[in-house]
């Protein structure tokens, strides 16, 4: 009798995992790309208002922001 349990059964698990790893990925760069933009028209604004740099940079505010909407999308 063969044991179909070790290689046969894990194979599906992996490829899905993988494939949200990558779906995921995919997703976070679209909104990196998107929010990338808004994030350097704030910084410059904050920048312009308060006459000092702020404190994160656009691209920080833009990754946090991504950081913060794509589990958003995943949870949906």
């Amino acid at each position: 009798m063969t044991d179909m349990t070790n290689s046969a059964a894990m194979a599906p698990a992996e490829r899905s995992r993988s494939s949200l790893k990558t779906e995921f990925a995919i997703y976070f760069a679209i909104i990196f790309t998107a929010t990338v933009p808004l994030a350097c028209m704030t910084w410059a604004l904050t920048l312009i208002r308060s006459g000092r740099l702020p404190e994160r940079g656009p691209v920080a505010r833009a990754w946090s922001q991504a950081r913060i909407i794509t589990p958003m999308i995943f949870s949906a």
